[in-house]
């Protein structure tokens, strides 16, 4: 499960990227990767260890609530195949 989140304010100059993902690990844990930063530069990564799946994918949810009310919204990825330039 992952999400990518965006948030652009160009009269502000705020073009920032947060991407967040539940994984399991080699060790049989589930990891909360996150990775954020500006958009088209690397950025930072964070990694947060559960026991069980259903804990990161709570965090996940919690996480990408208070992203969208700082401003973040989802870009549909698969549209982006589809728009037209002219």
């Amino acid at each position: 499960m992952q999400t990518y989140l965006e948030k652009r304010q160009p009269a502000k100059n705020v073009s920032r990227f947060y991407r967040i993902a539940v994984l399991r690990n080699l060790f049989g844990e589930w990891t909360l990767c996150r990775e954020w930063g500006r958009i088209g530069h690397g950025g930072q990564v964070r990694m947060d260890w559960f026991v069980d799946e259903e804990q990161a994918v709570a965090a996940l949810i919690a996480l990408e609530a208070s992203k969208r009310q700082r401003g973040y919204w989802v870009k549909p990825q698969q549209l982006a195949m589809f728009e037209l330039t002219s």
